[in-house]
């Protein structure tokens, strides 16, 4: 028993020496830490980190009730936060003695790596600075704790703060890390559950360029930005350069960066922005974070305040060179690394205590004792203690139970807003938060929806003239009825003419249909003034050119009977065809009714922005449309059947140009009418669906085109007939027995117009030969009497001497004849007369012989034409 006693006691002595170690006579008590101190990416919180932990070294080692007999002694390297350099580090540490009792972790990333492969050698692990929600999984990391509240920590926070100013509508942009990817997720649930919707989602690994623009086109307004400190500056760089902050933008941003992260390292990291723009976008950004301090003035199991505990950091750091306490990374979670030290003593030294009551030894741990690597995972979850982050507690997942605070920065500092406990569902809050303009940002853009209606003025101006247009065809009417004795009436079958009248009366009654909107009825109502559009324009359509069409149609008929035919125009026959168009459109729109009623459909346009708009709105034009399931196929049934209605009456017009029939004296008038109707029926039907999405334009077109329909087939019809009844005031109806002429009659009129026109054109061109004949004769008279003015002339120069006076009598005889016959030539007359039935011309002269000058005798008769007249 000695012997075994002497073997254990020199095994212990061995350790001591060999694998423990000692200091001044005390015993060492190994832990390895693993800091993120250099590096660029990721979080280099170990700057500040470091320092707070060797202040706790020294506290712990100062406690003479604490580890009896030992000093806790660190072994640390740098890791960069990279996860292959922090496994590396940690490999050194482990097959380096002496052994390590616990490892401290830093960085997410790091903590990843070393915490999954501590299990294989029974080391718990307890981090300062990991926020991953990944490190909660305990299949995954079963030996992991951390003082440093998961990052899952603030979604409750976040949450909170999002119900308290009624933000429903968030974005999300991260950084592509497992942290920020966990964190998401969870946040992800936790909205969904809320009832909040996340608009979008954008990761980066190293340029937030686009991620910052797709937020932009997905009009974010509330955005959660997850990304380490290094990234958080680029990401603040763009939202400069894309105008995402001031009072419509809330950032909610991790609080764990150092106080004024934004202003540092800009040049070293190659930001694109000054400090001046950097401390512009990031006024008003809110912050959630675990409460790394803690927030009351009390001692803490160190003995001091937080308070205290800050001084001696300060003191620490400038010491190392730093010159202001902001300036190292991790400063705020330097109390995390404070506590997680005393953690680790506490959790030592209960281990130390419940060894000892089994008569076994701390220092016999190694990596393959199970037994005291179970012994100190119960003595760190069973950890509480009052430090100078606050309250320290994990959970069963081994994370740290903590408050979480709000901050916002105002003047380019931050201010605490309140703290919310997860456990209790409690949120504090100091009502010190600062908006820009005085009010809450929205969570989006207002989207006010307006209706577009027809513009009040044009409303009234196309009603006031289809008002006009309406009572011009009634007066119309009365005058029908005043006059329905004449001759000129009767003969233009004025039932007919009425039925126009009506049909016009509706048509323009439709355009108030037309312009009926949401501006005047509402929803419910909507859907039957479509239907009433539908029936006025169709019916009136239908009784005006229905009531042309039958008349042209008649006229037709009459010219193509033979002669054996009755040639009377019977009215009924005329009725019945407009009667059966009416009735083929009542059957259509009844059953379209019946079937597939017409109801208010929206059209929305893009998002407009008000020019007078104080508040962040948009506006979204909405337009109302009268629709049916099968509209399509409805109106392509009642479009085909006019279009070939208006097509043939066009036939029918064209081909019944020239013919006046006395039956039905206004069939020129009916056809000019027909092919107003044709044209702007062709030419509105198009453009209508062109600018169906102009409300103003659409309306005052289709509103025009009836309107300028009816006005001319009133002023055609209607406006002859008041014209003449105004010159013949007193004419009354002489016969109503008239007979249409035979097809041999009407051929013999056709053929003796044609001759009458052959004739006159043969007039016109002898006219113009005589005018011909007249311009030769005169210019041959002028010729003669300049010859005869050249002969005196030679005459007087060659007078010859000694000639008698008989010579030069005769001489003035001769020359007098000679103007006498110019005379008469340029006094001569042109007739024309008929002669023996034979049109001839008749050149007359002045008579010599009869007393007076305007005595006129035939010089030249000849015919001019053979023709028979």
């Amino acid at each position: 028993m000695e012997m075994v006693s002497w073997m254990r006691a020199a095994w212990v002595v061995m350790v001591v020496v060999g694998g423990v170690g000692g200091v001044g006579g005390q015993r060492l008590l190994n832990i390895g830490g693993i800091f993120p101190i250099g590096g660029s990416d990721g979080w280099q919180g170990g700057q500040a980190c470091q320092p707070a932990a060797m202040l706790a070294m020294d506290d712990v080692n100062k406690r003479p009730d604490l580890l009896p007999g030992y000093t806790l002694h660190l072994a640390w390297n740098d890791s960069l936060c990279e996860p292959g350099l922090g496994a590396a580090v940690m490999y050194d540490l482990l097959y380096n003695p002496p052994t390590k009792l616990m490892l401290l972790g830093g960085c997410s990333t790091v903590c990843t790596t070393i915490g999954e492969a501590a299990k294989m050698w029974n080391l718990v692990v307890l981090s300062y600075g990991s926020s991953s929600p990944a490190l909660s999984d305990r299949q995954r990391f079963p030996t992991f704790f951390r003082t440093h509240p998961s990052a899952t920590v603030h979604n409750p926070t976040r949450i909170r703060v999002m119900q308290k100013y009624n933000w429903s509508r968030v974005a999300i942009i991260q950084q592509a890390e497992e942290v920020f990817i966990s964190t998401v997720e969870d946040l992800e649930v936790r909205c969904k559950d809320a009832g909040i919707e996340i608009v979008t989602r954008q990761s980066f690994l190293t340029d937030p360029t686009d991620a910052v623009r797709n937020l932009k086109r997905q009009d974010a307004r509330i955005i959660v930005g997850l990304f380490y400190v290094s990234a958080a500056r680029r990401v603040l760089c763009e939202i400069y350069k894309n105008h995402l902050y001031g009072k419509s933008y809330v950032w909610l941003l991790i609080g764990w960066y150092e106080d004024n992260w934004f202003e540092n390292h800009l040049q070293e990291e190659n930001v694109n922005c000054t400090k001046e723009e950097m401390r512009e976008a990031a006024e008003g950004h809110l912050t959630t974070e675990a409460l790394m301090w803690n927030k009351d003035n009390e001692k803490t199991i160190s003995g001091m305040t937080a308070g205290d505990f800050r001084l001696r950091l300060n003191q620490a750091l400038i010491d190392r060179g730093y010159e202001n306490q902001s300036t190292p990374v991790g400063y705020q979670e330097a109390p995390l690394a404070y506590d997680a030290i005393w953690s680790v003593a506490l959790a030592l030294n209960k281990t130390m205590e419940r060894l000892a009551a089994v008569n076994k030894s701390i220092e016999e741990f190694t990596y393959t004792n199970k037994e005291i690597a179970a012994e100190l995972y119960k003595a760190m979850n069973a950890t509480q203690f009052l430090g100078v982050s606050g309250r320290v507690a994990f959970s069963t997942d081994g994370d740290r139970i903590a408050w979480t605070q709000v901050e916002q920065m105002i003047d380019g500092r931050y201010h605490k807003l309140g703290y919310f406990h997860v456990q209790t569902d409690n949120l504090t809050w100091f009502n010190r938060e600062q908006w820009q303009g005085g009010k809450v940002p929205q969570d989006r853009t207002i989207v006010r929806r307006q209706l577009r209606t027809v513009s009040l003025g044009l409303f009234i101006s196309m009603c006031t003239i289809s008002a006009v247009g309406a009572v011009w065809a009634l007066l119309l009417l009365v005058f029908t009825f005043v006059h329905r004795d004449r001759r000129l009436i009767q003969l233009s079958h004025p039932a007919c003419n009425n039925i126009t009248l009506v049909g016009i009366v509706i048509c323009l009654g439709s355009i108030f249909l037309l312009g009926l909107d949401g501006q005047f009825v509402n929803q419910q109502q909507f859907p039957t003034v479509c239907g009433l559009r539908a029936w006025c324009l169709s019916l009136g359509f239908t009784l005006a050119y229905g009531a042309m069409f039958s008349k042209i149609w008649r006229v037709h008929r009459l010219t193509t009977k033979t002669k054996i035919e009755n040639k009377r125009v019977e009215p009924w026959k005329l009725y019945v065809m407009v009667g059966s168009l009416v009735v083929v459109d009542v059957i259509v729109l009844s059953v379209w009714q019946a079937v597939d009623p017409l109801q208010r459909k929206l059209e929305e346009f893009p998002l407009e922005k008000p020019l007078d708009a104080v508040e962040d709105i948009k506006i979204k034009p909405e337009l109302e449309h009268c629709e049916s399931k099968y509209s399509t196929i409805w109106l392509g049934l009642l479009y085909g059947y006019k279009g070939l209605l208006l097509i043939f009456g066009l036939f029918l017009a064209y081909e019944t140009r020239s013919i006046k029939l006395k039956q039905i004296n206004d069939s020129r008038l009916v056809g000019m009418s027909i092919y107003n109707v044709v044209v702007l029926c062709l030419i509105t039907a198009p453009v209508t669906l062109v600018i169906s999405t102009q409300q103003d334009a659409s309306f005052a077109f289709v509103s025009l085109a009836i309107i300028f329909c009816c006005f001319l087939s009133m002023a055609l019809v209607f406006v002859p007939k008041i014209v003449e009844t105004i010159r013949h005031p007193g004419e009354r109806v002489e016969s109503t027995g008239d007979t249409a002429p035979s097809k041999e009659e009407e051929e013999r009129y056709q053929k003796l117009i044609h001759e009458n026109e052959e004739m006159q054109r043969l007039i016109a061109e002898k006219e113009e030969k005589i005018r011909l004949l007249k311009l030769k004769l005169q210019e041959r008279a002028a010729l003669r009497s300049r010859e005869q003015q050249q002969q005196q002339l030679l005459s007087s120069e060659n007078h010859v001497v000694g000639m008698d006076s008989s010579h030069q009598m005769r001489l003035r005889q001769i020359s007098g004849d000679s103007q006498k016959d110019t005379v008469a030539l340029l006094s001569a007359d042109i007739e024309l007369y008929y002669g023996s039935g034979r049109p001839a011309v008749r050149i007359v002269t002045p008579d010599p012989s009869s007393a007076g000058d305007h005595a006129m005798v035939p010089r030249i008769n000849f015919d001019i034409s053979e023709s028979y007249l």
